[in-house]
C-alpha cells in the first residue's frame, strides 16, 4: 500500500481539474479535451475508495474540493479524518489535523505526468496516450459513462493508468491505478463550474505548533 502521504497526494493532484460542466461530445477522449479546454474554476464534493492491490483492504473517505487553473486547488477531507491539501501555484501543502503535521513539496516536482497534469491539460498528448474505453467493458452504472483511458508515456512514473468517466460530457468519475497495483476511485457530485473563488482559498499558513516537513 502507498504511504498516507503518497496516496493522499495521488488523489489531491486530481483537484486541479476535477469539476463538472456540460459538454456536447459523445466519446471520452473528446469530452476530456473539451473539459480541459473549457473549465477553469469550480467546487464540489467527492467520495473516494482506495483498494489494495490484492483487493482485500479498502479505505473510504469523503470531502470537498475547489480549484482554479493553473495549479491552484483546495482539497479538504472531512472523513474518516480531517486533512487539508492546498496547491498555491508554487507549492503543495498537506496538513494532517490529528498529527498537526504539514508536508510541503514544490509544485514543479509534485505534478509531472500525474492525473493533475492530465486534467490541467498542459501536455495531454506529450505526456499521455489517450484512448476511448468501450462501454461493453464496463458494468453496472459505469456502463452509462463514456470512459477515456490515459496511460503515461513515462513508464517510470508513479501511475500505470488513469480512467476518466463522463456522463453526457460531464465529469463523473476517476479511477487511478498506481505502479504497485493499488486502485483509487473518486466519484463526483454537486459541482458548480465557472464560480468566483477568493484567492485566500488557495493560500496556506501552517497552524501554530505544527511540524513542517519539506520534501524535494
Amino acid at each position: 500500500m502507498m504511504t498516507p502521504f503518497r496516496w493522499r497526494f495521488a488523489v489531491l493532484s486530481l483537484a486541479v481539474g476535477a469539476l463538472l460542466t456540460p459538454l456536447a461530445h459523445a466519446d471520452g477522449v473528446a469530452s476530456l479535451r473539451a473539459f480541459v479546454k473549457d473549465v477553469s474554476t469550480g467546487r464540489g464534493n467527492f467520495t473516494q475508495l482506495v483498494t489494495s492491490p490484492d483487493g482485500k483492504k479498502t479505505r473510504k473517505s469523503a470531502g470537498s474540493l475547489e480549484f482554479q487553473r493553473p495549479n491552484r486547488f483546495r482539497f479538504a477531507y472531512s472523513t474518516p479524518t480531517e486533512q487539508l491539501i492546498v496547491g498555491d501555484g508554487q507549492k503543495v501543502w498537506l496538513w494532517d489535523a490529528d498529527l498537526n503535521q504539514v508536508t510541503v513539496r514544490p509544485m514543479s516536482n509534485a505534478l509531472g505526468a500525474t492525473p493533475a497534469a492530465l486534467l490541467s491539460g498542459g501536455s495531454l498528448d506529450k505526456d499521455f496516450t489517450l484512448k476511448d474505453v468501450p462501454k461493453a467493458s464496463a458494468s453496472g452504472a459505469d456502463s452509462n459513462l463514456e470512459w477515456v483511458e490515459a496511460v503515461p508515456r513515462d513508464k517510470d512514473g508513479q501511475f500505470r493508468s488513469v480512467r476518466v468517466g463522463f456522463k453526457a460530457g460531464v465529469l463523473a468519475a476517476l479511477v487511478i491505478e498506481d505502479g504497485f497495483g493499488q486502485r483509487s476511485r473518486l466519484d463526483f457530485a454537486q459541482f458548480e463550474s465557472r464560480v468566483t473563488l477568493p484567492a485566500t482559498r488557495f493560500q496556506f499558513t501552517p497552524p501554530a505548533g505544527a511540524d513542517v516537513l519539506d520534501q524535494p
